[in-house]
């Protein structure tokens, strides 16, 4: 079918919105894209050195738990027999196959930076990363104490034999494999030998060589004195690997006794004993030693990626530590509003007026934090509720939330065990927070928690009063300088009546129709949102001409994307701002001629999840904790809710006009796929949002 020769009729019987796959890109696909764009970042010169660094170290990082996720769960299709088609209608091996061939140039451009940009500049500004046979005598001397004192004794060397089977090794750990020959036998006879590198170890080791920073890595300490770990034997060979295993924990709720003990066994076998899922070779290693090595871990050669950099590449994100200013992005203070200045009642303050910050341009130490501290240690303050979904490790939110309990405050604390990858430190803190008295709720059967919401009731007089605080963000004061998010604060007796039925929901699996303010997944939001579209849809008209500009990480959802469609043909003009992977495809002709795709990579990742709808001229803003995929609608619980405020919703219009004009980090997402980063035109002015947001904190005028 030539989609591209249909009319604007809205009743056309020829074009299936939904199940057409010319109509979708394919979500893994579109998640390499956003991976590419990433790497871009690396590649400019114009970001500070270590900022590079960061970024090519953020692709592997993401790129691991692309693997652990996306690729498990194709390949455990595959293994089941399960031919589920993709939105653009490709089986799982098809995609498989794909994946491959985009992530190959992505990993060779990734290689060409680092080894012939980044690690030549980091010399060039006194960072040095020696290879230990061009060492001095004295600092080999120095290695070789180090090695007996504090490495060898931590390693475990472990040769392959009868009695020794293939070691279970670590997911993304870092390995050594040895290839050793025996020098008493006069038949020359190989074996084979591994290494782990334990995570007590240190990745780098300082050097003493003169002015700057110089380090060696320590696989190279260690192939260097390897014949110590192996008395009797050559050491042939010796090559870095590291394998990545599937990493999805999944758990029978229904059926597990201690919820909490359970996912921690899950996260333990998913360390070692899941399915691996890629292997990663040194360019060195031997071929027959690389065939070893896959078929020991069951995997197939387009599952072997072959890296000439070194391995575990977000261990150079230390680096980034380094006291070299002038190698890094410029300090920011962020700025404090007014309303929450240091002789404000915080609570009168929001009972005056909603607010809303936008982070990390407005500070989230200040505003956040500093209503939970204040509701910790208020006299008048009775209950304080909150959800938590990724607060990370020494949080101080969960120390604030602590101290309530201490005070005698009544806190529930909703944590979601199974936010990926932070289980382990929502179990730490969740136990920390059940020590000190607070009533700890670890998630809905079915469904991951990932609305962001904090109820503080007050006695004030007679009567009690709900204050809230309302995210598109986590509790995190280490992301919150990293992501940008909107935080809104309000007293509102709806938002309250909401907020009340909504942790109900949560606790006790209650079911509230009559929703004044919140918009609810996987209740009602997914209806909401389309019903919106449709509206615009309806009211459209050429005197006022219908828009939608939504905001957020990912759209990929087979109901909300046909609907944007129809809202298309019909005139309507649609902006999306998507940082991450889309399956929309804009600019088809008869179809989404009206639609704009662009994605903003920057200093700061944008996570905040922003909708406008014209509505005929009564404008109206949404802030939500989802994003437009079928996992946040169907299989999480988040919350949308409209801002009504005139200042606010200004302030939100300037944010997404910014975000739009922004032509220095935007790519636009063309017809096939691609994105084409914005430029200036001749003559116009380059603009960059988060500079521009940056620059409004310097002049104290960043609200609006």
């Amino acid at each position: 079918m030539d989609i591209t020769n249909s009319n604007n009729d809205l009743n056309m019987p020829s074009i299936n919105l939904i199940n057409n796959p010319d109509l979708f890109f394919n979500r893994e696909l579109s998640l390499i894209e956003f991976q590419r764009r990433v790497l871009s970042e690396a590649e400019n010169p114009n970001q500070p050195l270590l900022e590079r660094l960061k970024f090519c170290a953020i692709v592997s990082s993401n790129l691991d738990e692309f693997f652990m996720i996306r690729v498990a769960g194709l390949k455990s299709q595959v293994t089941g027999g399960i031919a589920e088609l993709s939105y653009d209608g490709m089986t799982p091996r098809n995609q498989l196959i794909e994946i491959r061939d985009k992530l190959l140039p992505i990993y060779r451009k990734q290689e060409d930076i680092l080894i012939n940009s980044i690690f030549p500049k980091l010399e060039s500004n006194g960072v040095y990363f020696h290879k230990f046979e061009y060492l001095d005598e004295n600092n080999k001397l120095k290695l070789r104490e180090i090695f007996y004192k504090k490495i060898m004794p931590i390693l475990t060397p472990i040769s392959l034999g009868p009695t020794s089977p293939f070691p279970r090794l670590i997911n993304r750990s870092l390995n050594i494999a040895f290839v050793l020959s025996d020098r008493k036998q006069k038949i020359e006879l190989k074996h084979v030998a591994f290494v782990q590198l334990p995570a007590v170890l240190p990745r780098f080791i300082k050097l003493e060589a003169g002015s700057g920073y110089h380090y060696i890595l320590i696989e190279h300490i260690i192939k260097a004195f390897s014949d110590e770990l192996f008395p009797g034997f050559n050491v042939d060979v010796a090559s870095t690997f590291r394998v990545t295993r599937d990493a999805d924990v999944e758990i029978a709720e229904d059926e597990a006794d201690d919820l909490l003990s359970e996912l921690a066994e899950q996260i333990k076998q998913r360390n070692w004993e899941r399915a691996a899922v890629r292997l990663e070779v040194s360019a060195k290693m031997p071929e027959y030693l690389v065939n070893l090595l896959m078929n020991a871990l069951d995997l197939e050669p387009n599952d072997i990626y072959v890296h000439k950099r070194p391995l575990n590449l977000s261990d150079f994100m230390q680096l980034y530590r380094l006291d070299i200013w002038n190698l890094k992005d410029i300090p920011f203070q962020s700025y404090i509003p007014i309303e929450f200045g240091e002789n404000r009642n915080i609570f009168k303050e929001i009972t005056k007026n909603d607010l809303l910050v936008h982070h990390p341009f407005e500070s989230f130490s200040n505003t956040t934090l500093k209503l939970i501290n204040e509701a910790a240690c208020d006299e008048d303050v009775l209950a304080i509720k909150i959800t938590l979904y990724r607060t990370g490790l020494n949080s101080k939110i969960v120390e604030a939330l602590k101290k309530a309990a201490e005070n005698g405050k009544y806190v529930t604390a909703f944590v979601e065990l199974k936010a990926r990858f932070d289980e382990e430190k929502n179990i730490i803190w969740a136990k920390a927070l059940e020590r000190v008295g607070a009533h700890v709720v670890y998630g809905v059967p079915g469904l991951k928690t990932h609305c962001k919401i904090a109820m503080i009731v007050r006695k004030e007089g007679d009567e009690l009063k709900t204050y809230l605080h309302l995210s598109t963000g986590n509790y995190n004061q280490i992301t919150a300088r990293q992501y940008t998010d909107i935080g809104f604060f309000t007293a509102d007796k709806d938002f309250a009546e909401d907020a009340t039925y909504l942790f109900n929901y949560l606790t006790a699996y209650s079911y509230h129709q009559d929703w004044k303010k919140f918009i609810i997944a996987p209740i009602n939001l997914r209806d909401n949102i389309i019903n919106l579209i449709n509206r615009e849809i309806d009211m459209h008209t050429p005197e006022k001409p219908g828009m939608i500009i939504a905001k957020m990480n990912a759209l990929a959802h087979r109901e909300v994307i046909p609907a944007l469609y129809r809202a298309s043909q019909k005139g309507v003009k649609i902006k999306l701002l998507v940082r991450g992977s889309c399956c929309l495809k804009p600019g088809v002709l008869g179809v989404s001629d009206n639609i704009e795709v662009r994605s903003i990579i920057g200093r700061f990742l944008e996570h905040s999840r922003i909708f406008y709808f014209y509505n005929g001229g009564n404008e109206e803003y949404y802030l939500s904790s989802a994003d437009w995929m079928s996992r946040n609608l169907h299989k999480r619980v988040e919350l949308m809710f409209k801002i009504q405020n005139l200042k606010l919703k200004r302030k939100l219009k300037n944010i997404l006009d910014i975000y739009w004009e922004d032509n220095v980090n935007s790519w636009v997402l063309q017809q096939n796929g691609e994105y084409i980063k914005r430029k200036p035109l001749d003559g116009e002015k380059a603009i960059s949002a988060q500079e521009y947001f940056l620059d409004k904190i310097k002049s104290n005028v960043i609200s609006v």
